[in-house]
This record gives C-alpha cells, sequence and structure tokens, in this order.
C-alpha cells in the first residue's frame, strides 16, 4: 500500500515515516533514556554516600535546579532526563537508604 502511495505522492511516503520516527522516538527511546537516567541518579546518590559525602546535600542541589528551571523544562514526554521536580521526588524516596550508607560509612 505504502508503494502504491508512495508512487502517487512522495511526499506523504515521507510524512509517515517521519511521523514513524518521532513516534518511536517519543514512545521508545526518550522514556528508555528516562529510566536510565534516574537509575544514574540512584547510583549516584548511593555512591556519594559511601563516598562520605551527605546525600542530603542532592536534595538541596536539585531544589535549586528545580527553581531555576521554572518554566524553561520542556514537557516530559519530550525530554530524554527527568524533571528537576522527579528528581527532587525521587531523592526523597531514596534519602532513607542513602542516609543509612552515609552514616554506615562514616
Amino acid at each position: 500500500i505504502l508503494a502504491a502511495v508512495g508512487a502517487a505522492k512522495p511526499q506523504a511516503v515521507q510524512m509517515v515515516g517521519a511521523a514513524l520516527g518521532l513516534g518511536a522516538q517519543l514512545g521508545v527511546e526518550l522514556p528508555f533514556s528516562r529510566t536510565q537516567e534516574s537509575e544514574a541518579d540512584h547510583i549516584g546518590l548511593v555512591l556519594m554516600a559511601k563516598a562520605g559525602y551527605d546525600p542530603s546535600r542532592a536534595m538541596d542541589f536539585w531544589q535549586r535546579m528545580t527553581s531555576y528551571g521554572k518554566g524553561k523544562e520542556p514537557p516530559a514526554f519530550l525530554s530524554d532526563h527527568p524533571s528537576s521536580a522527579d528528581r527532587v521526588a525521587a531523592i526523597q524516596r531514596e534519602l532513607p537508604e542513602a542516609k543509612a550508607n552515609f552514616v554506615a560509612h562514616q
């Protein structure tokens, strides 16, 4: 079907290809990247604590980033990184584990 449409209207095939590419990026690649970034944030928080750095400082940093980025961050579905607000929420959830590592490595 695409071949028949392409023969008659090559621009239509280009538009379909572009739409499929955009769909793949928004539906597969960006969420995968956000997941990887979130995992990296978690690992970084744990390693920071084990290295003797207070993990609550990561919360301070991302809260500042949130205030600096108000209204400037792209919508989550267009971003390959979690929003600063999502990162703050994740740190709040993960902070007890990180603090336990911090205390254990003092």
